[in-house]
């Protein structure tokens, strides 16, 4: 069939002397049908021929795919944060705490409050030889003061071993002793965010005298700054003798927790059923009655830590996911639009040999081709938003080959999935009807 003064619309095409645009007539398909060079140059030259459309087109694909590379790289960057930790600290790190698992604390049989007390961590430090150290702590908060200057604060009373056993040093000054603990005495180590709220950046704490809870303390040390450290900021903290703070500042006489570090990494379980076995005999517990305390370990903890911070990112992603899915309908809808306005087009590509497979190929083409230029500019997008929230925010983020490689391959499947209808619906039409079609 020979279209000798065709005006059927296509890209490609030139103006006529009308100014109306009159495109290209297709020249006959070969026997074996178009080639996916072929296929590929007129479903670009159909893009350009709509740039703006085609970009608003791909916006749904940018956002959508940068959100999932940020929040990837978030969760990714926080992990990392967690192995870090875990190595500051090391894995040889248990810690004691009153109560079930899970539960604040648990009531003993006459009603009264099952606690564990500083006796309880003398005893494993005496008592269980797979147990190098132990650090009982007891924290609260409490508003601090120097001069006219205020700060709420976490207070951690402790033993001195917390300085190394939490890899806490200081780098002005010194710790606490045992007998400043004997004695109650009314000394401090402050951390560097304490430091900077109540002397400025470029005064020395050390030899101060700061307020309390309206007690005066002496400033003995200050803490090297480290951070956020997974569960909270560790510089944003100051450290007292553990009976100083027990007796002056919030009158109890239990402890928080028990740090214990074991002998070695080797030790960890054996120490773990001294401890468990020993705290049984102290709190009299008998044959088959539960635990009134816990033990965990530093690899419990940030393993859990990890979990939770995996499934969080794992949701906002799936979240972001919606936005990709949001972007495919788009770019069905676009495509629908685009089969309509080109039905003259599509019959005479039939009539000139097109065949089924040609045009399903070219319209699929198309749609793979918006969702993955879209995926390629929202990883770009994405890489760029992780490195603003490290630079401006401070937070962890690590962009991994995981994450891109992820978002590339889900664009693709959103072109082809949400393009394989309208591409279908284009190959379908009967080449008679759509030439007529106005």
């Amino acid at each position: 069939m020979h279209q000798k003064t065709s005006r059927i619309a296509q890209p490609g095409g030139e103006k006529g002397v009308s100014g109306r645009q009159v495109l290209r007539t297709p020249r006959r398909m070969p026997r074996g049908g178009m080639t996916l060079v072929e296929a590929i140059s007129v479903a670009a030259a159909a893009l350009r021929a709509n740039r703006l459309r085609s970009l608003l087109t791909m916006l749904g694909i940018i956002i959508g795919t940068g959100a999932v590379i940020t929040v990837i790289a978030l969760g990714t960057g926080a992990g990392k944060a967690v192995e870090e930790r875990i190595s500051q600290l090391g894995a040889d790190l248990l810690f004691v705490r009153p109560g079930v698992e899970g539960m604040r604390h648990v009531r003993g049989p006459a009603g009264s409050g099952v606690n564990l007390t500083e006796k309880d961590a003398m005893a494993i430090a005496q008592d269980c030889p797979s147990v190098l150290a132990v650090a009982p702590e007891v924290w609260g908060s409490a508003q601090v003061k120097f001069g006219n200057n205020n700060w709420n604060t976490r207070v951690l009373g402790t033993y001195p071993e917390y300085e190394w056993l939490r890899n806490s040093p200081v780098v002005a000054g010194e710790y606490f002793t045992h007998s400043d603990n004997t004695v109650r005495r009314r000394v401090c180590v402050i951390g560097p965010t304490v430091a900077e709220n109540l002397f400025g950046e470029d005064t020395n704490p050390v030899g101060h005298t700061i307020k309390i809870r309206n007690i005066n303390f002496e400033v003995l040390g200050l803490l090297k700054e480290k951070g956020a450290q997974g569960w909270g900021n560790t510089d944003d903290q100051v450290i007292v003798p553990l009976r100083t703070a027990q007796k002056r500042l919030m009158g109890r006489d239990h402890v928080s927790s028990i740090d214990v570090r074991a002998v070695d990494q080797a030790s960890m379980d054996r120490a773990m059923l001294e401890i468990e076995s020993l705290i049984r005999r102290r709190h009299k517990l008998q044959p088959g009655d539960e635990n009134d305390f816990h033990i965990r370990s530093m690899t419990d903890v940030m393993s859990t830590l990890g979990e939770t911070t995996q499934t969080f990112t794992m949701l906002l992603a799936s979240i972001a996911l919606v936005s990709l899915l949001v972007g495919g309908i788009g770019i069905m809808n676009i495509m629908l639009v685009s089969v309509t306005e080109r039905t003259r087009e599509i019959g005479v590509r039939k009539a000139v040999g097109g065949r089924r497979r040609d045009i399903l190929t070219q319209f699929l083409i198309e749609s793979i081709a918006l969702s993955l230029c879209g995926g390629i500019l929202g990883i770009a997008a994405g890489i760029a938003g992780a490195s603003a929230l490290a630079h401006f925010a401070g937070w962890n983020t690590l962009v991994s080959p995981q994450a891109i490689g992820l978002a590339f391959g889900f664009s693709f499947a959103v072109g082809v999935f949400f393009g394989y209808y309208p591409a279908r619906k284009a190959a379908n039409l009967d080449p008679i009807e759509a030439l007529r079609y106005e």
